[in-house]
């Protein structure tokens, strides 16, 4: 079985639509079989815990400029008089528009914790109950009694329980970096494999899609050498952090790794955590020192922590081996 991953944040309205819209392009699907996964995406990372009225909220151009994620190139404004047009043509209503900013943190853990607990079925109907809340009953969901009820009429019995005791936190928080490593920057967006489509699409641009993504052969990645990449992806984009937090299974899975000790060694650089950065890189050089990349980025740590002439020597030595290394200096 495929699986049709849907990045998305459930308080974006495009999420909304293109969820009915997703549903009505695989309404007679008749090719492999597929499973539609919901996995988070923020719109708003700067959403408040507490909710304020959105009316008062949308005149700060600040605000209008987050939630141009959800509509790139449009104001809120306009995407709101846009949307509204559009989910009564999808049905959605008959009153529309949500009422609230907050965050959409635990809610996003609640629709998780339906897939880990009943699948795909029970995420579909918890995931409604959480935008038909937002959006057409205009009811604040980083409320907890918001998001037990919402629990309850879908059928997830242990939903109210596992959101108390802080279930699928984790999850959220390290799935909201994989969307990052993989390119995901609009809500919503659809992943086959490594093919992508952003946006709520029309139904049969997204049905086109779900045939072409779907006839592209498997690409199996261990699931270790797919978090790797992904770290060092986040790593690339400016987010050392985030790379050490997918890192932190593969160092403990995997200590000895080289691979994973230089990926770390370069996100503690880079993260300024450089006594960190120092003990990891003088192991991996007292194990191997012909590498020259090694060298280099000790040397550089050396000098960022005032032990100029330690770095010295790493430093000559990395360049003697590779002269590019000597012209980055």
């Amino acid at each position: 079985m495929r699986h049709i991953e849907v990045w998305a944040d459930v308080v974006c309205a495009w999420a909304y639509i293109g969820k009915r819209r997703l549903a009505r392009a695989l309404e007679g699907w008749e090719g492999e079989p597929v499973e539609v996964v919901w996995r988070p995406f923020r719109i708003d990372p700067m959403a408040p815990a507490r909710a304020q009225p959105l009316e008062e909220v949308l005149r700060d151009p600040v605000v209008d400029a987050a939630l141009q994620g959800c509509a790139p190139g449009m104001s809120a404004a306009e995407n709101r008089v846009r949307v509204s047009e559009i989910a009564a043509v999808e049905g959605l209503g008959p009153r529309w528009g949500a009422a609230w900013r907050t965050s959409s943190h635990d809610a996003h853990r609640l629709v998780a914790l339906a897939y880990e607990q009943g699948g795909a079925a029970l995420q579909d109907a918890v995931l409604e109950g959480v935008l038909r809340a937002h959006f057409v009953e205009r009811r604040d969901i980083s409320r907890t009694e918001t998001l037990h009820e919402v629990a309850s009429a879908a059928g997830f019995r242990e939903g109210a329980r596992l959101l108390d005791e802080g279930g699928g936190e984790g999850y959220v928080r390290e799935t909201l970096l994989r969307g990052k490593a993989i390119g995901v920057t609009t809500s919503p967006t659809l992943v086959i494999g490594g093919e992508a489509l952003a946006g709520a699409h029309a139904p049969e641009v997204i049905a086109g899609f779900v045939a072409r993504a779907v006839a592209e052969p498997r690409r199996e990645v261990p699931a270790e050498v797919e978090r790797l990449r992904m770290a060092e992806a986040l790593l690339d984009k400016g987010d050392p952090l985030g790379c050490l937090t997918l890192l932190g299974s593969l160092m403990a899975e995997y200590p000895e790794e080289r691979g994973v000790r230089m990926l770390a060694a370069r996100a503690h650089y880079h993260s300024a955590q450089l006594s960190r950065a120092q003990g990891g890189l003088e192991k991996l050089v007292a194990e191997n020192p012909d590498d020259a990349y090694a060298r280099l980025l000790l040397g550089r740590t050396l000098e960022r922590r005032g032990e100029a002439e330690s770095a010295a020597r790493h430093l000559r030595i990395a360049a003697a081996m590779n002269p590019e290394y000597g012209k980055a200096g």
